[in-house]
């Protein structure tokens, strides 16, 4: 159903949130609720609160995006167990990304909440149940902090239980609200209750059907408003049964959405896909939830009987070679099958007039469907570029045909060049997307890696391509990208300018980059995106809106980001020092390494870094989100996880049966101590044979709050103590080979694949390293029994951060490493112009053993400090702005 709205919601964590027509259902995760998980209760009660913590990182890991956080319990203090939930979840980015939803039905807590919350939240929530003063009251107190509010269905005459009191409350809310109280609409969310059907009473079996149909109401006729609610409260009544539970909640949702729900609590381990639901047990539920015969209730309770489980194992199924030669070509598309796709493209080739028929009919049918499907959210990004696999494969044999007759490919609806900027390496996200692009029928010009600005440009106009598609890892890429605008601008470009990468952000895109550039410039923060966005900017009779609309939210964004900055204050360098991190050198303990110098790892073996892969952000490099090993069994990504893992096993297998990726590492320790501040000298037997410049935070904070710089954990010249610090890069080289070798098979998957496997093998050799420093080379923490899992915590005494991470964001130092340790010389790693490492699986940085040492984030530093890092370090002031303007505060 199309809902016509003209403002949208605009949530925020640390990252937008904004609902929209073009928006996927919004999941509202519930499991940092004590009324709702007995588990987070018993945490709360107990204060275990960073294991409390942990639950909402496993909501946002498993997909939630907005957490719901209640403290409703007569044990508790709600109010204070609230402010120090939300203040402990602002210091943990992984979480504090989403949106919150402060759920109580106590003001007090509601007020505390608000006071404390990072972003814009929601309150959960308000209704009219205690008159309308009250309610004006509330409202009037969430809009003063700016928040958006869940109202109930509920009034003084009780909860709206049927399809009239819906609407009747629901109207008179929003006039109350909008009118009344001037409540932006486009916060009001609307909870309908669901409640249960199929309970063998009478009253109960419109239940669903008329929340779906007040939800189409409401969403018609009370312009911007969003509807949400507790899913699995309409199959209360087959507690026990998953699978039947599982089959509702899918039904439910299907029709719902489609009515205009675009927001609820849902369990993911307790829902179906719909097309995947048996159709005996689908015509049971539907009828069910559509009211649609006298006897459905007695049917489904029947047929429950027979619903063992939730999920069933597919064994090996080759029943599907049986369908007509279009329904197995589409299979083979969808299942990402390549065995028999030559057998099936060779008896439509004979089948058709054409060779190209098969490309522009049979073949592009079923890349339609794996479109639909990966529009729909029922396909993943691995199964997508399998999907291309066997698409290449296909019309790599058709092709000699076709030009055997002399015919034209099908023209793609688009051509789209995509590169990875000047000075950076790092390039699998950007293949990804081309290859999600190519299955959608776009060409892509893909310029590889280190493309400098001047060919980007020449080849845009030698191929006359519709976008330009720009990627990269590293800050100094960014530059790049400002540089490239500026470039198309004074060039008179008109076509679309895609931003993608790590470093990359919707806020640097929209205050650096639009700003250059007149025509469309557009953040594209997952692989997922790029076709609907491509898409919207392709089409000729829309994109004047896209853009107008597009530049728009850009500079609303831009403004209130601009603005959000200067709110904040700062200390001067001078006065950040006096409030630095204090270390009593006189107790804190100092071990000297066992073994000083430059030392190399030699004979490593791939088998013995195995153990330290962490695999979470190798799912993540996929768009499949969750935390490993618990991804695998998840409901909504688990099959695809566990299939990619198992490939990447078998993989590895290879790789170091043959050989075919290679470990290096040097490391060294020496002698160090602070001096001016700021500055680590390292020394060799007394002798200083190197400066690392480290940089200090100079946000103002409370009385007592350090202003950390690395320094700080090096113990001062003038304590005539002699400290120590370690220095180290690792790489796998031979990944771009592997990957071309793949390439040149018209295997885009498994290119990828071994890219991200060499990327995992890098940081699992640092970490490797790193234990073998703390345990054997420096041996300060020589009785040391961490788990992988530990590790991955960074339980471990000491600290390991890189130049060009948060604690020191300046990838100049590397030059300092790279001087210190012969990098290049010794194991062959390379530094780019813009000090990205080559080859790109690659890890450098410092070791810090001190136990009071921990990670921080620098945060933005001010002019002062610019101008004293410079000279410092015997550089123009231009560039060192050149090299930290993303962190200086009027940047």
């Amino acid at each position: 159903m199309q809902i016509k709205q003209t403002k949208y919601m605009r949530l925020s964590g640390l990252e937008p949130l904004v609902l929209n027509e073009n928006s996927n259902f919004i999941n509202v995760g519930e499991r940092t609720n004590v009324a709702g998980s007995r588990m987070f209760l018993r945490l709360i009660k107990e204060e275990r609160f960073d294991e409390a913590l942990d639950v909402a990182r496993h909501q946002v890991d498993g997909g939630a995006q907005i957490i719901d956080i209640n403290m409703d319990d007569g044990l508790i203090d709600g109010k204070e167990s609230m402010v120090r939930f939300l203040n402990l979840i602002a210091a943990e980015p992984d979480i504090s990304r989403v949106p919150i939803m402060i759920d109580s039905s106590k003001w007090e807590i509601i007020e505390a909440g608000l006071k404390v919350v990072q972003g814009k939240c929601v309150v959960n929530s308000i209704s009219l149940k205690e008159g309308e003063d009250k309610f004006i009251w509330e409202a009037k107190q969430i809009k003063r902090y700016g928040a958006a509010v869940v109202i109930m269905a509920f009034d003084e005459v009780g909860q709206a239980d049927n399809y009239e009191r819906r609407l009747e409350i629901c109207k008179r809310s929003y006039d109350i609200l909008v009118n009344k109280v001037g409540f932006p609409s486009e916060d009001i969310i609307f909870d309908l209750n669901i409640f249960p059907v199929a309970t063998g009473m009478d009253e109960h079996r419109r239940n669903a059907i008329d929340f779906i149909e007040a939800t189409r109401w409401v969403r018609q006729n009370l312009p911007n408003v969003s509807v949400s609610g507790g899913v699995s409260n309409v199959s209360f009544s087959f507690r026990g049964n998953d699978g039947v539970r599982e089959a509702m909640h899918s039904v439910f949702l299907y029709y719902a959405i489609q009515a205009g729900m675009n927001m609820g609590i849902v369990n993911p381990a307790l829902l179906e896909v719909y097309d995947n639901i048996p159709k005996d047990l689908l015509e049971r539920v539907e009828d069910v939830i559509l009211d649609r015969r006298e006897d459905a209730t007695e049917r489904l309770l029947d047929f429950a009987e027979t619903v063992k489980g939730s999920k069933k194992e597919a064994g090996a199924d080759l029943s599907w070679r049986e369908n007509p030669v279009q329904d197995r070509i589409t299979h083979a598309l969808v299942k990402g099958i390549d065995a028999f796709i030559i057998e099936d493209v060779e008896v439509a080739r004979l089948e058709a007039e054409k060779p190209i028929d098969v490309i522009e009919g049979h073949l592009m049918i079923g890349m339609n469907v794996v479109g639909d499907l990966f529009g729909a959210g029922k396909m993943f990004l691995p199964q997508v570029v399998k999907s291309a696999r066997v698409m290449k494969k296909a019309v790599g044999y058709l092709n000699p045909f076709i030009e055997a007759e002399k015919g034209d490919l099908q023209e793609p609806v688009g051509k789209v060049l995509m590169a990875t900027v000047k000075g950076d390496v790092h390039d699998i996200g950007k293949n990804i997307v081309s290859v999600v692009l190519a299955c959608n029928n776009y060409e892509i010009v893909d310029l590889g890696v280190m493309v400098p600005p001047e060919r980007i440009i020449s080849e845009a106009k030698l191929h006359n391509v519709d976008a330009i598609g720009l990627s990269g890892l590293i800050t100094p890429s960014l530059d790049e990208m400002v540089y490239l605008a500026k470039e198309m601008e004074r060039q008179n470009f008109s076509i679309p300018l895609l931003i993608g990468g790590a470093t990359t952000s919707k806020a640097h895109t929209a205050v650096k980059i639009d700003t250059q550039y007149k025509n469309a410039v557009v953040h594209v923060n997952d692989a997922s995106r790029a076709v609907t966005v491509v898409g919207d900017l392709l089409n000729k009779k829309t994109v004047n809106e896209y853009v107008v609309n597009l530049k728009k939210d850009y500079d609303e964004f831009r403004t209130k980001f601009l603005k959000r900055g200067k709110e904040k204050s700062y200390i001067s360098i001078n006065e950040a020092r006096k409030r630095k991190f204090k270390i009593d050198w006189e107790t804190s303990e100092i071990l000297k390494p066992k073994e000083l110098g430059i030392q190399v790892l030699k004979q490593l073996s791939l088998k013995e870094l195995e153990p330290f892969i962490d695999w979470s952000p190798f799912f993540r490099s996929w768009d499949l989100h969750g935390k490993y090993p618990d991804i695998l069994t998840d409901d909504v990504v688990g099959e695809q996880a566990t299939i990619m893992f198992k490939e990447a096993q078998k993989m590895i297998e290879e790789i170091i049966a043959k050989q075919l990726l290679k470990p290096r590492a040097v490391f060294g320790l020496f002698e160090a101590n602070t001096i001016h501040h700021d500055d680590i000298s390292v020394q060799k037997k007394g002798k200083e044979i190197a400066i690392f410049r480290t940089l200090r935070q100079q946000l103002s904070k409370r009385e007592g709050i350090p202003n950390i710089a690395l320094a700080d954990f090096i113990a001062p010249k003038e304590t005539g103590k002699t400290d120590y610090m370690g220095a180290f890069c690792v790489a796998i080289f031979g990944a771009q080979e592997l990957a071309d070798s793949y390439r040149k098979k018209e295997d885009d998957y498994n290119a990828i694949m071994a890219q991200a496997i060499a990327d995992r093998f890098a940081e699992a050799l640092a970490e490797y390293l790193h234990k073998q420093v703390r345990t054997k080379h420096w041996g300060y923490a020589a009785d040391e029994t961490l788990s992988n899992d530990d590790l991955i915590k960074e339980s471990y005494k000491g600290i390991r951060p890189a130049p060009g991470y948060p604690a020191c964001p300046d990838h100049l130092e590397k030059e300092t490493i790279w001087s210190l340790l012969e990098v290049e010389k010794i194991i062959g790693v390379t530094l780019t112009e813009s000090m990205a490492m080559w080859p790109a699986a690659a890890v450098s940085g410092y070791y810090f053993a001190n136990p009071e040492a921990k990670y921080f984030g620098l945060g933005k530093i001010t002019d002062d400090q610019v101008t004293d890092y410079a000279v410092r370090k015997g550089i123009t002031k231009e560039k060192a702005r050149k090299w930290l303007h993303p962190t200086i505060a009027d940047e």
